[in-house]
């Protein structure tokens, strides 16, 4: 099963007639993805892959109900783009912008929560169930790394994701959904966040977690497992081992302030609470089977 969307999920994808936009939304339809409009102010009657485009979200709901938003939208007007998905009655909604600024990245989460929404992003890859649906850039015909199965995975990097879902694969397993969460100080919906809809899926049987260097979503991760409020295998690696204190690395959240956010402490957090911790990719197939030896 899906967390997120599979493949009877109705899809509006704003910024359709991007470049961008009408490449990977042409991957979306490709895979199996239900994409029922696309949305750019002034392109109406236009078509994408014959997907009608409309002139805003409320013109798009009108014609064809939909339950996610996939936005390829410019940093600077995402969260215009975000607010109108939100007013067009969309719950479930995917940016993969670089760069949105700080003080919109906390609008756009107080807005998600206000209004019971989940906003995956910004800087992200999207949201994939392999085989059934995407909202995002996955490079889903690399079957090495994109296989459908049990096993759900949540991601800051972008980099490092698909190195560690191969191994994934690779130890006989495959992907029920995965998740990029974002490499941003903010991210719309974190770790933890997510965890009781893996918890609740039935056709999730553990989740693996790629989480980096900085800020505490590793650490609400270790916490909400000792509350028992996830109890399902969970196996970890955490990118950024040698990375010198207070440099960022990479992505704007891979900063490490103090004591906080180091991998040693993120480490020790996860390990306390359960979870199997991976010092390197290639331990988390290995790892993953070992708590789950009969599992498909």
């Amino acid at each position: 099963m899906s967390i997120f969307l599979d493949e009877t999920t109705p899809i509006i994808v704003q910024g359709i007639t991007g470049k961008e936009g009408a490449f990977w939304a042409g991957h979306m339809i490709d895979l199996g993805s239900r994409v029922v409009a696309g949305v750019t102010p002034g392109k109406e009657g236009q078509e994408v892959r014959g997907i009608p485009v409309y002139h805003s979200v409320a013109r798009a709901q009108e014609a064809a109900r939909a339950e996610v938003a996939m936005l390829f939208v410019p940093p600077r007007f995402t969260k215009d783009a975000v607010y109108e998905a939100l007013d067009g009655g969309i719950r479930k909604i995917v940016t993969i912008a670089d760069g949105i600024p700080l003080r919109d990245q906390v609008e756009i989460r107080a807005a998600a929560r206000a209004t019971g929404a989940l906003v995956v992003g910004g800087n992200t890859s999207g949201v994939i169930s392999p085989g059934r649906s995407m909202a995002g850039t996955f490079p889903y015909w690399i079957t090495r790394v994109y296989k459908p199965g049990r096993i759900g995975v949540m991601t800051r990097s972008g980099s490092l994701t698909n190195e560690v879902t191969s191994m994934i694969v690779e130890e006989g397993f495959g992907v029920s959904t995965l998740i990029g969460v974002g490499g941003d100080p903010v991210p719309g919906t974190r770790f933890a966040e997510f965890l009781e809809a893996f918890q609740n899926d039935p056709g999730t049987d553990g989740v693996v977690i790629v989480g980096e260097l900085g800020g505490t979503m590793e650490e609400e991760v270790a916490l909400a497992m000792e509350d028992q409020r996830f109890t399902k295998p969970l196996v970890a690696f955490i990118g950024g081992r040698t990375a010198p204190k207070g440099k960022r690395m990479g992505h704007a959240g891979a900063i490490v302030t103090g004591s906080a956010g180091t991998v040693a402490a993120k480490d020790q957090a996860l390990t306390r609470a359960g979870a199997l911790v991976a010092d390197r990719p290639s331990k988390v197939g290995t790892m993953l089977r070992s708590l789950l030896p009969e599992a498909p």
